[in-house]
């Protein structure tokens, strides 16, 4: 007699393998809630000042005015934006944006990497502690400060520097009123202010890499450079394309600080930038709307090219921030 074959079982539905999911997650927060508690200050942080003021983006398809507020100011589509593409110096806006960035990208941001990989080479612990602590402290000076440092070296006036120029019979310079200097000064400052700082992020992925690998690479007769060719590199990698993808995703911010407090009328042709320009349209003028409407366009232009560095570094590094 034939056996009937057995019909197969029904596959278990998935509404209870999600509810224990749920469940789990559920039990874990319960179990840990000082670790979500200590997510609070954070979460609140971006909503309060990263995700609530997103809703303001729409004066930029307004006529805004600050007495009738966003619900009753009248939309102009994009004017603004019509206005700030046929602006005549937005051309020269732009290139001096994407011209010091680009110099921070090649000058300023492998500093920090060299910085921590000679750092990383100290053997005595008490002379490193002591340098990182040095390197660390520009970081906390404001730029008005750092200015007060950069103006009593450079200037014509009381300037260190001239004053050891005209001893040596040479006319002095007016770094700070010469075009010439400014994108130099601009990098320069901002590495040094900052260079410190960030090798902190960068000491901590070397201190990840594992001591055993250096070891089996001086049994294997590697040197010193072909360990940090294979090995300190490979481990640096994740960090250091995580900060770049970032950093790119802010191409257009070149920091408004630190320019602002260093631009002068005769620099304007090469150090006026985005970001100096939406201060005085906004906040000097009043221009709320184009103001807006500019700040708008960095963040979807940041957007766009966060997206396209993270697609090519995940094809080709492998790493990526999603």
């Amino acid at each position: 007699m034939r056996m009937l074959a057995k019909a197969p079982s029904p596959l278990p539905s998935s509404r209870p393998v999600a509810t224990l999911k749920r469940n789990a997650k559920l039990r874990h927060i319960l179990h840990n809630p000082s670790l979500y508690l200590m997510l609070v200050p954070g979460i609140a942080f971006f909503i309060l000042f990263r995700y609530i003021p997103l809703f303001g983006s729409v004066i930029a398809f307004q006529d805004y005015n600050i007495f009738k507020g966003i619900s009753d100011s009248s939309w102009v589509g994009m004017k603004w934006f019509n206005q700030m593409f046929t602006f005549p110096n937005f051309t020269r806006l732009l290139s001096n944006t994407l011209i010091i960035s680009f110099y921070q990208l090649i000058f300023a941001f492998p500093a920090p990497i060299i910085l921590a990989c000679l750092l990383n080479e100290f053997r005595r612990t008490a002379i490193k502690r002591w340098v990182q602590t040095i390197i660390y402290l520009p970081h906390f000076l404001s730029w008005t400060i750092i200015f007060a440092l950069v103006y009593s070296i450079l200037s014509t006036q009381s300037g260190l520097l001239n004053h050891y120029l005209v001893q040596m019979g040479f006319e002095p310079i007016n770094f700070l009123e010469k075009s010439g200097y400014f994108r130099t000064m601009i990098i320069s400052t901002g590495m040094w202010k900052e260079m410190g700082w960030s090798t902190i992020i960068y000491l901590a992925a070397l201190a990840g890499i594992s001591p055993a690998l250096y070891e089996a690479a001086t049994v294997d007769g590697a040197g010193r450079w072909r360990q940090f060719l294979h090995i300190t590199i490979p481990g640096l990698l994740p960090a250091t394309m995580i900060l770049l993808l970032l950093k790119i995703g802010h191409i257009l911010d070149t920091g408004f600080e630190q320019i602002y407090v260093l631009l002068t009328t005769a620099t304007y042709a090469v150090g006026d930038v985005i970001d100096t320009y939406t201060y005085r349209a906004g906040l000097l003028n009043g221009q709320y709307s184009f103001a807006t409407a500019i700040g708008l366009f960095k963040s979807v232009v940041g957007f766009l090219m966060l997206i396209v560095a993270n697609r090519i570094s995940k094809s080709t590094t492998g790493e990526s921030l999603y």
